[in-house]
């Protein structure tokens, strides 16, 4: 397919795709998927080797959101049945990370919910950081908790948080259908007042929310132009008490498309498979592999994850490889000197080409989705996280 040729030689150079060729990733037929994830799969390996990268996600705070963001089960008005607490001491928050850590994760995460952090918040996560740090001193650290101030960001990274992510989640031009109380423009403040104070940008998007193609692509193509280091992908995972609850709208096949895209799109940046992987992908998971360079190990923030051992069985069957603490997860180019990032790297655009008419017409171009809906939505597969950070529980790790 001169469409997966064109896009795996500029991939090779660490040049994205335009905005038509990932369009026509996503267009493309299943008849051409394992084409596709092999293309990408050729990128992949340019930049990152068969290593993964390992990430563990510790929930802070858990529940009470004052936002409304229409897909989290933490939000305002939620009614789903999650674990709700305030922020765990720093030695709980460390005994959380520490399982995770033994579990082979090189990131730990730090999550709490709210719009954003008090700078008393600050200090007490800088409190955690530090436990954290005593315990694993060359654990990474990665941080999300909402929209940021410039001097936050600059403490943040004082206290030695290596990463901030704040995902842009959907496309400008939506984006005020998912949430009312924040705007996009928000959310790209606080990306850049992370970037500017030193830290790594963390940005990604969660598909399956009702969006466009162009949609899912707009929104990679504004974190390729936001130079974030890394985006993880998340698949929506539809709480019952959430006004997105019957969005079962995603095919395995599809979740592939949309990673082959952002592998496209960001060719020498971790792309990360995120939340939702067990729900949609299901037994698919390892060919994502082929594609991505990252996944979070053990369980989500509210949700359950398969257990860790599998993760790790997957990746071994696979053929890949867990990458280890001291290993750069990013090429040369996109580091500096000091093994920080290399903020406000180049977009390289291609050039535009009509390929649309190449790429097959399986996908339905009005919704987002494969053509039709899956055969049954599984809503058996989303499972409450009922151990871990804020219960008496070991984690998953």
């Amino acid at each position: 397919m001169d469409l997966l040729t064109r896009l795996v030689d500029k991939g090779l150079r660490g040049e994205s795709a335009t905005r038509e060729e990932a369009l026509a990733v996503l267009a493309t037929s299943d008849d051409d998927l394992l084409a596709v994830v092999a293309a990408a799969g050729r990128v992949r390996r340019r930049w990152f080797g068969n290593r993964v990268k390992l990430n563990y996600l510790v929930n802070l705070k858990s529940g009470l959101c004052p936002e409304d963001c229409s897909y989290c089960s933490q939000r305002l008005g939620s009614t789903a049945g999650i674990l709700k607490y305030s922020w765990l001491r720093p030695q709980e928050a460390a005994d959380a990370a520490e399982a995770g850590v033994a579990g082979g994760a090189k990131r730990v995460c730090l999550v709490a919910s709210g719009r954003g952090p008090t700078d008393r918040d600050v200090e007490r996560v800088a409190d955690t950081i530090a436990a954290i740090k005593d315990r694993a001193p060359e654990v990474e650290i990665c941080a999300c908790l909402g929209l940021l101030s410039d001097r936050q960001a600059t403490r943040l990274r004082e206290a030695g948080v290596d990463a901030y992510n704040h995902n842009l989640n959907t496309s400008e031009e939506v984006y005020g259908e998912i949430c009312t109380t924040h705007t996009f423009a928000d959310r790209v403040r606080t990306v850049r007042s992370s970037h500017e104070a030193g830290l790594s940008a963390c940005s990604g998007l969660i598909a399956g929310m009702g969006e466009t193609p162009e949609d899912l692509v707009d929104t990679v193509l504004a974190l390729r132009e936001l130079a974030v280091d890394s985006v993880p992908v998340n698949f929506l995972i539809p709480f019952e008490g959430t006004p997105l609850s019957e969005n079962w709208t995603l095919t395995p096949q599809h979740c592939l498309r949309i990673l082959a895209m952002t592998r496209f799109v960001c060719p020498d940046v971790e792309v990360r498979l995120a939340g939702g992987r067990e729900i949609h992908l299901r037994t698919l998971q390892p060919l994502a592999l082929h594609v991505v360079n990252s996944i979070f190990l053990g369980d989500y923030l509210t949700s359950e994850g398969q257990p860790g051992a599998a993760d790790l069985d997957m990746i071994a069957d696979a053929g890949f490889e867990v990458e280890q603490a001291g290993e750069p997860s990013l090429p040369e180019h996109r580091r500096t000197r000091d093994g920080g990032t290399a903020a406000g790297a180049a977009v390289q655009a291609g050039t535009a080409a009509d390929v649309a008419a190449q790429a097959g017409t399986a996908a339905d171009a009005s919704s987002g989705t494969a053509a039709g809906s899956p055969a049954s939505a599984r809503t058996d597969l989303v499972a409450l996280r009922r151990r871990g950070a804020g219960t008496d529980l070991p984690p998953n790790a």
